[in-house]
């Protein structure tokens, strides 16, 4: 379309979209935001909107479509949440005072990693990451927007930079660099972040410092750069950037925090079930926050452990004490998030109110810790910082009943400014005194009917019938002539109505005035009221802590210089909680200096998985400075933690679950130390059973030899279990069973030596196969039994490893001999399964189980 047969108003809609191509934009037109030709088209699509059309009549009718202004969040918050970008424009002038088309700019972008306003406010953090790379480094800097924290810090390699940015549940990352292919196929495609682009980086020096490196000042520029042009507002709440090591704290990758259940149940994505679940019994969107965040970064420094379990154990002791802060913790609000609605601009009377309420709640809280009148409590107690001044200015400001609206008056409270008083006088009495008047001139008239009314046009008027015209009085002036009667004016009537119509206009305006000065002194206070988010952030989280660990009865933990763990009947606290304290079986783990290895054997469902988190969960809870779920224990600090737990693959990636398992191996092998807790469950079983016997042994060599990491291995190859002879740091322990009349039952508890047999066949009874196959499944272990007494060991260590394949293929087709050929198999030997994808494997092998 030719700008010639553009209207003015289309025209500056395309100059604005020209600058903003990769986000929809939404144009401010009267009480709609519209959206034109693509944008309309894909947004009525995503928002189950009605698509129109401007210019109905013409050739090349313009696609549109619109959302009303008082409800457009919603609709922001589904293409957000979509994935993708959203740019505001709005008419800066007034529309009565406009020369031609009305001004409009784009007033803010929202993104997936800035959003800070939503329909369905949410106590998470919402990280944005940025990503630039100097040589073979690669700088990570993340910020909230909401609450303005800002981090950064450097990583060797892309594997590290991925685990950071799934650990941040992060959705868009700002790119400081040109991204490789492979790199852009896992961020875009993989991991379906939204990427932006920014060449240049904002010089900030307060917000920077000048202690990061060279790569880290780039990137954490580059962030502030991205959020400067999205946001087009003063950011005054965004913290100082703070440089982290990831060493810093007990390394756990994703994988790691996904088997483990830490944040989230990894089969559900809920948080019931998790370890967050358990540990959260806080009062406040901070302390949710700051436990989440402990529980994803558990400490090194024993030091701060400790401080962390004296404050506990004194919440402990103050049972009443600790019964009235969790009180006064529930009137403390989301201040954190507060302080960045005063620095956006967005504040409204209700925030301002919360802001007060939680202020006034501070000298309580403070009080009460002053009261337990402990040392360890003497820095919190110090930085709860009440800020008397901007309490009192908002509580004599603020009317309580104020609405959310700062437009329309009635916000200030009555008393607080001479000027709006006076004006809430004349607004308040206007009425009696235009009564007062009607009554005097009706008896000084004698005009029985004479009665004041108002319209727009001509304001307040006395209306008098043609019948009764003769008796208008002298100082009466005419307004207005209708067919039946006439409308006339007084001095005195004037002047009340030009009294009121001016406290009307004004005292709105002024109201809205004192509530700018009033925020705009408030945003003077947003790093102090940070700091004290953070204190209560603090006390809720350990005040949880004490909580938990008296209703779960859980023990201090002890941490000890040498290699040894002893966890006296210790339990998964989350199974605990779910299966109720009377069913569920503890059990203690004991790896002294001389034992670096468990090798545990047992059947499937009888708790060895149970055993190997229970012990990753008590080392991470003791680690935040948390009591634990034993009657004893005794830890040293651990450096990392690496799991490989559980079946799953990558199909987005291509990689099954063999791949996946050897992958997490290699991870946990190669970055291990002799500090770190390594637990494996079934390494091995993803392949042929002598390869991943093979591998098996192979890895619990290398572990025991060159790492030295305390190991919990699980397997199901027994033969694995003689390495016990060899490996002088390697112990089989076993999950105990009762068998009585062919009945088989799970004792759930872990006892030394390995164990006799799998029970497979037991646990497919249980599980309800049908008797039939249960049956035949006996009659092919006996037959095998049979023939493993009469060749050598499988065990690869033997000389029977050494076989070749075909004898070792020949003995596993041994199960067919008894059983027809069935066409199947012809099936399956056709299968090109090295040129085929995972996915199309699965649909084969499905196809055929229907053929069945």
């Amino acid at each position: 379309m030719t700008k010639e047969k553009l209207s003015p108003g289309m025209q500056q809609y395309l100059d604005i979209k020209k600058d903003y191509p990769d986000a929809f934009l939404l144009f401010r037109m009267g009480d709609f935001y519209e959206l034109f030709y693509e944008d309309a088209i894909n947004a009525a699509q995503i928002l189950e909107i009605a698509l129109t059309s401007r210019n109905k009549n013409s050739e090349k009718p313009i696609p549109m479509a619109g959302v009303p202004y008082h409800s457009v969040q919603q609709y922001i918050d589904v293409l957000i949440e979509s994935g993708y970008k959203v740019a505001i424009a709005e008419q800066v002038e007034d529309p009565k005072k406009a020369v031609g088309v009305v001004k409009r700019e784009v007033v803010q972008v929202i993104t997936p990693g800035t959003a800070v306003d939503s329909s369905k406010p949410d106590s998470q953090n919402n990280f944005l990451v940025a990503l630039d790379k100097l040589e073979d480094f690669y700088g990570l800097a993340y910020m909230d927007v909401v609450t303005g924290e800002f981090q950064v810090t450097t990583l060797s390699d892309f594997n590290m930079v991925c685990g950071e940015i799934r650990n941040l549940r992060a959705r868009e990352v700002v790119l400081g660099y040109e991204l490789p292919e492979a790199e852009h196929q896992v961020l875009a495609n993989q991991m379906n972040l939204l990427l932006s682009q920014v060449e240049t980086a904002f010089e900030d020096v307060q917000l920077l410092g000048d202690d990061l490196s060279r790569l880290e000042y780039q990137v954490a520029g580059k962030l502030l750069e991205y959020v400067h042009q999205t946001q087009l507002r003063e950011l005054s709440h965004l913290k100082r950037v703070h440089h982290y090591e990831i060493k810093d704290f007990l390394q756990m990758n994703y994988a790691t925090m996904t088997s483990l259940d830490l944040t989230e149940n990894a089969r559900t994505g809920k948080k019931h079930g998790s370890l967050y679940w358990l540990m959260d019994e806080t009062k406040t969107a901070m302390g949710m926050r700051l436990l989440r965040r402990w529980i994803q970064h558990p400490l090194l420094d024993k030091e701060r452990i400790l401080k962390r379990q004296d404050v506990v154990q004194v919440f402990l002791d103050h049972f009443f004490e600790r019964s009235d802060l969790t009180d006064s913790l529930k009137g403390v609000y989301d201040i954190e998030r507060l302080a960045s609605r005063v620095s956006f601009g967005k504040t409204n009377p209700k925030d301002l109110l919360q802001l007060a309420a939680t202020l006034s709640n501070v000298p309580q809280i403070k009080g009460i810790l002053q009261g337990i009148d402990h040392p360890v409590l003497g820095q919190l107690i110090e930085n709860l910082d009440d800020i008397p001044e901007l309490a009192n200015l908002i509580q004599s400001a603020i009317s309580p009943d104020a609405p959310n609206v700062i437009t329309e008056g009635n916000i200030i409270q009555t008393g607080f400014d001479e000027t709006l008083d006076k004006y809430r006088v004349v607004l308040r009495d206007g009425t009696s005194w235009i009564a007062d008047i009607e009554a005097k001139e009706r008896v000084a008239s004698g005009i029985n009917n004479l009665k004041i009314d108002y319209n727009k046009k001509d304001g307040y008027y006395f209306h008098v019938t043609n019948s009764q015209l003769e008796h208008v009085p002298s100082h009466f002036f005419r307004k207005a002539t209708l067919k039946n009667s006439e409308r006339f004016g007084t001095e005195e009537l004037a002047r009340i109505e030009g009294e009121m119509l001016e406290a009307r206009e004004k005292s709105a305006n002024l109201e809205y005035e004192i509530f700018i000065r009033i925020r705009e002194e408030a945003g003077k206070y947003i790093k102090r009221l940070q700091s004290l988010a953070q204190t209560l952030a603090t006390v809720d989280v350990l005040q949880s802590f004490a909580a938990v660990a008296e209703k779960q009865h859980f023990v201090r933990p002890e941490f000890i210089e040498r290699p040894s763990i002893e966890i006296d009947k210790g339990r998964h606290a989350v199974v605990e909680k779910v299966m109720g304290a009377q069913t569920y079986i503890p059990n203690s783990i004991s790896m002294d200096e001389n034992v670096n290895l468990q090798l545990i054997t047992g059947p499937n469902m009888s708790g060895k998985s149970t055993y190997m988190r229970q012990l990753a969960i008590i080392v991470i809870m003791a680690q935040m400075g948390s009591y634990v779920s034993a009657e004893r224990a005794q830890l040293p600090i651990f450096d990392a933690i690496f799991t490989r737990i559980g079946a799953a693959d990558d199909l987005v990636s291509g990689q099954s679950t063999f791949m996946v398992e050897m992958m997490e191996a290699n991870h946990a092998i190669s970055q291990a130390t002799e500090h770190s807790l390594i637990l494996f469950d079934e390494l091995g079983r993803g392949t042929a059973t002598y390869d991943g016997m093979a591998l098996a042994q192979a890895i619990i060599e290398y572990i025991h030899n060159r790492t030295g990491a305390k190991t919990l291995f699980a397997t199901h190859y027994h033969e694995l279990t003689d390495l016990s002879t060899s490996l002088t740091q390697l112990e089989n322990v076993h999950v105990a069973t009762l068998e009585k009349d062919g009945q088989v039952t799970f004792l759930h508890k872990i006892e030394a030596g390995p164990a006799d047999k799998s029970y497979g066949i037991h646990v497919a009874r249980i599980a309800g196969l049908p008797n039939d196959l249960l049956m035949r499944a006996d009659q092919i272990l006996a037959r095998l039994e049979e023939q493993a007494n009469e060749k050598p060991s499988l065990n690869p260590s033997n000389k029977g490893a050494n076989d070749s394949k075909e004898n070792q293929v020949s003995e596993q087709i041994s199960l067919f001999t008894e059983t027809t050929e069935s066409p199947i198999l012809d099936e399956l030997r056709q299968l090109d399964i090295y040129n085929m994808t995972p996915m199309e494997v699965m649909l084969a092998i499905a196809e055929m189980k229907k053929h069945l």
